[in-house]
């Protein structure tokens, strides 16, 4: 029960990283106040599971929504003890060549805006708190071009950096700042940002979740819950020493090019072999 009696504030609980970070949270003792602009499947979470859930509305990219969540829970508990900051979705797909001022502004809005102003409003009730702690989600798009549109990596690329600005910030609070970066994650992310039917979304994910276990050295998709184990670690007691850093959990999909870690994929030295044995003659 790491979390007995704690107040935990988590956004984009309704489904995927939040809802099992709230059942993971609720279940070691915590009073979790999951957020979500989906209430049907927020009032579903606080339904079925087990502990203290209380759902509450909050599109994080009004400012307002996120005091008024912030200011609520402090007042029915006391105080705030940790937040993570999940709300997302996969933002605009154009690139930097075609993207349109509105789109852009849209997606920083709702990936770092919103993890900005959740650390301001928080933080009020957090001082003074023994433990308190905040949670940023980043993502693998955070370390290079490629894993997902160019304005969703800008947006998680400046959530790190906010991480560790926020760190130095809140440190004489005694205030831990820490974030995540998954990598492929089998959540509505990637279907929901296309407008994908249901019974397609099904089929797409289980397609990701295939093309992301062949594109890593962990052999098998992501889930929810490799996140949420990884949040809670931070969160707790045992990562008193850690602030301003970030936890990697993609599987090893960072870990390098194919060849580096896969030695059926042929790498540059492998290619140049090849080269020199085909211009050899025969004997």
């Amino acid at each position: 029960m790491r979390f007995d009696g704690k107040t935990v504030v988590i956004t984009g609980a309704a489904s995927g990283i939040g809802a099992e970070a709230t059942r993971l949270f609720a279940s070691e003792g915590a009073i979790v106040f999951a957020s979500d602009i989906d209430d049907e499947g927020g009032k579903a979470l606080e339904q079925e599971t087990d502990g203290d859930v209380r759902y509450r509305h909050c599109d994080v990219s009004s400012t307002e929504d996120i005091r008024k969540l912030m200011d609520g829970a402090a007042q029915e508990t006391g105080g705030i003890d940790v937040v993570f900051n999940n709300a997302g979705a996969g933002g605009a797909r154009p690139g930097i060549d075609e993207i349109e001022p509105d789109e852009w502004d849209r997606t920083m809005d709702l990936l770092l805006r919103s993890v900005a102003f959740g650390i301001r409003y928080a933080v009020p009730h957090m001082k003074g708190r023994k433990g308190a702690n905040i949670v940023n989600v980043s993502s693998v798009a955070a370390v290079g071009p490629g894993y997902s549109p160019t304005a969703y990596a800008v947006a998680k690329a400046g959530v790190l950096h906010l991480t560790k600005c926020a760190a130095t910030d809140l440190a004489q609070h005694g205030i831990r700042v820490n974030a995540v970066q998954p990598g492929f994650i089998n959540t509505n992310i990637f279907t929901s940002s296309m407008g994908m039917e249901d019974d397609m979304a099904r089929t797409a994910k289980a397609v990701i979740a295939q093309m992301s276990s062949n594109a890593q050295p962990v052999m098998r998709g992501g889930q929810p819950r490799d996140i949420a184990e990884a949040v809670a670690f931070l969160a707790s007691d045992a990562a008193s020493f850690m602030t301003g850093t970030s936890m990697l959990v993609d599987g090893g999909l960072t870990i390098g090019p194919r060849h580096s870690w896969d030695p059926e994929a042929p790498g540059i030295f492998d290619a140049l072999e090849a080269m020199q044995n085909q211009g050899q003659s025969p004997a």
